[in-house]
């Protein structure tokens, strides 16, 4: 009876790794042919069995790579790098140069240099690796001092959520939504303060996304107008905003010299040649080799965003806040590391100003309230209605409603001090070179749960909103 068991254990362990083997074997095919994550999931699965596998390493490193996990790569490459998987050279390289640490990408891409020295091909695969990354050590040199005062990680379909205009400002929102279509696309379109003209993103595939505008004319819009080609090029462009002034024109694109994916842009009309003057790449730290877009200014609170998927998993974006200059003002400091984490957001605290107050800024933040900041009085300015605002708990009429405000009010503490936290956490995982993982884990779970308070906020309000509006129409 034992041999009967032992054998049978025996075929069904062979037909398990018979399986296994089929399955790596299904797993490179799909690798060659760039389906990464389809490739993904077997790889992970035999590296739990086999973690010192230098190819595995190398497999696993490129296809979290390819899609998107850029950190997650990361230690998988170095493995490979280590044990002369030369290929890992070139993808670490790639890696380390995009976070901006630029001797340690040329070390990587001088290894994969000299083990590929009598291969052409491979050489020729380098050099516009090497100039991209000398590219953006050129950038570097040119960071912008902006102040960042706030960021926030939502999910990337509901991240217009996170911008808070004023109505001077004029209003974004999905352009299906006001278009009223099924289309599952994520182009964003902006209508000016008087809505009588909107500007959005149009395209498919084949063609590539383009900006387009209308004008309201008796009543209803039309008159489509495709922007000119100072700013809709071979690339795409989206993510439309346009200053009060109805000439300031920021927008995203891939075209228009993009260090990757999307970056942001501005151009203003030329009233005279009545055409848009060729538009200006937004320094660093707006701009990054990852995608970068939707530009918002509200001048009436002096405030700014952008979102960015840098360093976020797939399906989320960072939104930052930040206060608008005038006039550009880059950092005046010759230290390459300090440039660089200024490059990345390392911190958004690095940004601040010595004895500068930034607390009503944070506060408005906080608050669904969006009109002036420092139009504000009380303890709190919440809009009921376009003709109620609350200033204080005495303002409202309803105990559910003052009852729901106060639990928002206390959950915006909570939300303040967990974003003190990420922000603290950020700082130390880019310091430690992003090889922190247990930092890194921390990092994103602080994030979903700082997402979820901040969605659990906003809802509170809302209700004690519908609350108080129902109370008062009784």
């Amino acid at each position: 009876m034992k041999t009967r068991i032992i054998v049978l254990f025996s075929v069904l362990a062979a037909a398990f790794i018979s399986v296994c083997a089929q399955t790596l074997d299904e797993a490179k095919i799909w690798f060659q042919e760039g389906r990464y994550a389809d490739a993904l999931p077997v790889f992970r699965a035999e590296y739990e069995i086999n973690p010192n596998n230098p190819s595995l390493n190398l497999w696993i490193g490129i296809s979290e790579y390819k899609t998107g996990n850029e950190f997650g790569a990361e230690k998988y490459l170095q493995f490979a790098s280590k044990k002369n998987q030369v290929d890992a050279c070139l993808y670490l390289g790639d890696l380390y140069a995009k976070t901006y640490r630029m001797k340690e990408a040329e070390d990587e891409y001088a290894k994969y240099e000299r083990a590929k020295r009598r291969d052409k091909d491979a050489l020729a695969v380098l050099e516009p690796r090497r100039e991209y990354a000398e590219r953006l050590s050129s950038l570097l040199r040119k960071v912008e001092d902006v102040q960042i005062i706030d960021s926030v990680v939502v999910e990337k379909k509901a991240f217009l959520s996170a911008y808070k205009l004023s109505a001077a400002s004029g209003s974004l929102l999905p352009k299906n939504e006001f278009f009223d279509t099924q289309n599952e696309d994520d182009n964003v379109l902006y209508i000016n303060e008087l809505k009588d003209k909107i500007y959005y993103g149009q395209g498919d595939p084949a063609s590539g996304l383009d900006l387009y505008t209308m004008e309201k004319l008796l009543g209803n819009f039309g008159n489509e107008k495709r922007l000119p080609a100072s700013v809709n090029t071979s690339g795409d462009e989206a993510y439309p905003f346009v200053m009060p002034d109805g000439l300031t024109l920021y927008f995203a694109s891939t075209g228009n010299g993009s260090i990757g994916g999307y970056d942001l842009f501005v151009t203003r009309y030329n009233l005279s040649a009545d055409s848009y003057l060729n538009p200006s790449w937004q320094n660093m730290p707006f701009n990054s080799p990852f995608n970068d877009y939707m530009m918002a200014i509200d001048e009436d609170r002096g405030i700014g965003w952008f979102a960015s998927d840098r360093y976020q998993p797939e399906g989320k974006v960072c939104v930052y806040t930040f206060i608008p200059s005038r006039s550009v003002v880059l950092l005046d400091n010759n230290d390459e590391q300090y440039l660089a984490k200024r490059a990345r957001i390392a911190s958004i605290r690095d940004s601040w100003r010595e004895g500068v107050d930034y607390s009503p800024l944070l506060a408005d933040l906080q608050s669904s309230d969006s009109s002036p900041a420092q139009e504000s009085k009380g303890d709190f300015s919440f809009v009921i209605n376009d003709e109620h605002s609350y200033h204080s708990l005495s303002d409202f009429n309803s105990d559910k409603a003052r009852n729901l405000f106060s639990q928002a009010e206390e959950k915006e503490k909570r939300l303040s001090s967990m974003k003190q936290e990420l922000a603290e956490k950020r700082e130390q995982f880019a310091n430690s070179g992003g090889n922190n993982s247990a930092l890194r884990t921390s990092i994103l779970q602080l994030e979903q749960e700082t997402e979820s308070l901040w969605k659990e906020t906003e809802q509170l309000k809302i209700q004690s909103r519908n609350e108080e509006i129902r109370s008062n129409t009784h």
